[in-house]
């Protein structure tokens, strides 16, 4: 299941490559200066920083995800692959993952913003205020440790008490499992590499990974939240300064993507898909903090199981 853009939309293939360069001439830049730094202000500066260019970098990992990043598969894979090392994550899960999400958004599976009979609500209050904080991408990021040494461990079976867990690895195909084992390898030397040829102590390398990592966890939910319980709407378009939209290619742009997931992001911005956006970036991040409610409402998954083929 690898999309293909619709052809009134075409890819911009070369530019894309050509942000893709600098977008990990960048991340390499800001993790060399990490070995050179002293001092808290330096380290936090240098944290938002990889924050701000990884999120950017994440957002053309998510065109590869969707087969829009270039027209040739190996191409799109193959940067895809690249910048999701500087995630740390396997290309091929988190892709199983997102298209997954476009799957079950909304449904009883992936609606972290309530809670359902039966269920345990503190548990769902630590799930999103984890997310809020950055300890979601702190478990994708420790996964590749389990991706990597015993990946049997990633069954469903082990996460059968958690719904929204069991319904991703129910989705995951064991057929790319060495590959994300192979990507998960890849990813923990080239940071190992990275820290020790950069000199950088661990604790401050750890410290400006995370500046992507609470930024991106944070703004993970905030175009669902509170949004129509429908596989396709349940997202919404948020407003925030032009050149962060151009920053994150367009990835606020989120109902007419999610109505349109083919649709290129340097077209997003024009698209006459969903409403405008009315909401801002920040204001819905701190609407999230009200936490998850209790609803009866039940929305089934109607597209479980294995998506990638």
């Amino acid at each position: 299941m690898l999309e293909t853009a619709e052809k009134d939309y075409p890819i911009p293939g070369t530019l894309n490559l050509a942000i893709a360069a600098l977008q990990v001439a960048a991340l390499i830049a800001i993790l060399w200066a990490a070995g050179r730094v002293s001092g808290a202000a330096g380290v936090l500066g240098l944290a938002i920083a990889y924050g701000l260019v990884m999120n950017s970098g994440y957002a053309m990992l998510h065109e590869g995800e969707h087969g829009t990043l270039h027209p040739h598969r190996l191409v799109n894979d193959g940067v895809g692959m690249l910048l999701a090392l500087f995630f740390p994550a396997p290309f091929h899960l988190i892709r199983q993952g997102h298209l997954g999400h476009h799957m079950r958004n909304r449904s009883d599976d992936e609606a972290f913003d309530y809670y359902f009979p039966g269920e345990n609500a503190a548990w769902k209050y630590l799930q999103l205020y984890g997310t809020l904080t950055g300890l979601f991408w702190l478990v994708i990021a420790v996964s590749n440790v389990l991706a990597m040494l015993r990946p049997s461990l990633v069954r469903v079976r082990y996460a059968a008490w958690d719904r929204p867990t069991a319904a991703l690895l129910e989705s995951l195909n064991p057929r790319y499992q060495r590959l994300i084992q192979l990507e998960a390898a890849a990813a923990l030397g080239l940071h190992w590499a990275l820290m020790r040829g950069f000199g950088v102590p661990a604790p401050r390398y750890f410290a400006v990974l995370f500046g992507f990592g609470f930024m991106w966890s944070a703004l993970q939910y905030a175009h669902h939240y509170d949004t129509p319980r429908d596989v396709l709407w349940g997202a919404k378009n948020l407003r925030t300064w032009a050149p962060l939209d151009w920053l994150l290619l367009n990835h606020n742009w989120h109902l007419n993507h999610h109505l349109r997931p083919t649709v290129p992001w340097i077209h997003l911005r024009g698209l006459d898909a969903g409403p405008a956006a009315k909401a801002g970036l920040v204001r819905s991040y701190l609407e999230m903090w009200k936490g998850p409610r209790y609803t009866e409402e039940r929305v089934k998954n109607r597209y479980a199981g294995i998506l990638v083929r």
